[in-house]
């Protein structure tokens, strides 16, 4: 059976749909649900003289988005410990190409500092940064002048550039020191984790209050060099490790006893890891790969 036209165009622009519902919210079921609502919208039917399916299209996922996000933020604030977007998972298969594929995802370590936005902020921002709109077709979408949105992403930039300075190095780099440092902590190797991890190194954990997590950042080499070390001697031949690729960037899948334990992304600068980022709440691993490589079956 054919698709109409007005299904296949809605198709066409799913993805792209789907990416700036999930940047907006990092969570798979919430951007799924604003792209559904989207679709319902479309389907009711669009205004005449329509110029443009995607213009509309993004406008309406990006309100919907802007309200869904409002809602969830009274939610996030009563949080246990620290949130972090449920990431995008799979196993790493790391070429030069499959990395320039994925250069414009946004990893979690950007994400992390997005959450700190306003919502408009952050609308504009990924917007104007991530999905290149001019200024006046952001304007139009948030009901905003030029001027304010320029002002939006202005602040935003600013906001990140503090928070996340960005260092223009190729994936391949990190790809081969994630290597490293997840064969010295398959050998619960201290020294050879401390070696790679930058002195000021902070670890994030976001366990949800579903599981035992760090409740505040973990600051230092020793630190964060340890948390892996004693997971590996509380559970000895039982931890294993493979590289994934998180948010389209290098990262890794932590399991324990053959069940997914974490899954682990990283920022990198001047040659070691910076910072990690560490989900551990069972709800956003759902769709992890099982230890042996193939998918995990949804419990959902």
């Amino acid at each position: 059976m054919n698709e109409s036209p007005a299904t296949a165009t809605f198709s066409a622009l799913r993805p792209r749909l789907f990416a700036l519902a999930y940047r907006m919210l990092g969570v798979r079921a919430d951007a799924d649900d604003v792209v559904q609502d989207a679709w319902l919208r479309w389907q009711g039917g669009t205004p005449e003289g329509l110029q443009s399916a995607d213009a509309w299209l993004v406008t309406i996922t990006t309100r919907l988005a802007i309200d869904r996000l409002r809602s969830r933020q009274a939610e996030r604030a009563a949080y246990t410990g620290y949130w972090l977007p449920e990431p995008l998972m799979e196993l790493d298969e790391w070429t030069p190409e499959s990395a320039a594929e994925q250069s414009d995802e946004v990893s979690v370590a950007l994400m992390w500092v997005l959450e700190r936005l306003a919502p408009n902020e952050r609308a504009a921002w990924l917007l104007r940064e991530v999905f290149d709109q001019d200024y006046g077709d952001i304007a139009v979408i948030l009901g905003k002048s030029e001027a304010s949105c320029r002002q939006l992403v202005h602040r935003a930039q600013e906001r990140i550039r503090q928070e996340q300075p960005r260092f223009e190095v190729p994936q391949q780099t990190h790809h081969a020191l994630l290597q490293r440092f997840m064969l010295a902590a398959q050998q619960a190797d201290r020294d050879a984790m401390k070696g790679l991890l930058s002195d000021d190194v902070a670890l994030v954990a976001d366990g949800g209050g579903k599981v035992n997590s760090y409740l505040n950042i973990l600051h230092g080499a020793g630190r964060v060099a340890g948390s892996f070390w004693s997971l590996e001697h509380q559970n000895p031949g039982q931890v294993n490790y493979r590289m994934a690729r998180i948010n389209g960037h290098p990262g890794l899948l932590r399991y324990v006893d053959g069940k997914i334990e974490s899954a682990q992304a990283f920022s990198f600068a001047d040659g070691r890891i910076a910072a990690v980022y560490l989900i551990r709440n069972p709800d956003k691993l759902f769709t992890a790969p099982c230890h042996n490589g193939g998918p995990r079956p949804s419990n959902r």
